[in-house]
């Protein structure tokens, strides 16, 4: 999921819960799954921030000299805007591309 271009509302909204876990048919199932795909989300946002952080790093060790990196503060502001990565998860929920699995109600099919 390309979390730049989504369509999730960077602010909180009141949302009815039962409608969304209409897919699983459990509320709590549906929390579960959409709070182990914000994580994912949360992982991988952390890991393009300090990616392109890195690239703008100075590892002098002088305390004289304070620097401000004006391409480090601008990243840092971009990814500060993005909307949380819960609300993407909802979304991604919410337009039927996340994809989940439960293997106990597998095993109960078997």
């Amino acid at each position: 999921m390309d979390y730049r271009r989504s369509a999730a509302s960077s602010n909180t909204e009141t949302r009815d819960v039962m409608k969304l876990s209409e897919p699983v048919g459990n509320v709590y199932e549906m929390v579960m799954v959409v709070s182990k795909r914000a994580n994912q989300i949360s992982i991988g946002m952390k890991q393009d921030l300090d990616g392109k952080l890195q690239e703008f790093a100075s590892y002098s060790d002088n305390l004289e000299e304070v620097f401000e990196n004006h391409e480090q503060i601008e990243i840092s502001r971009f990814y500060e805007k993005l909307p949380k990565p819960s609300l993407l998860a909802i979304q991604e929920w919410k337009e039927n591309g996340t994809y989940y699995r439960n293997p106990e109600k597998e095993k109960e099919n078997f």
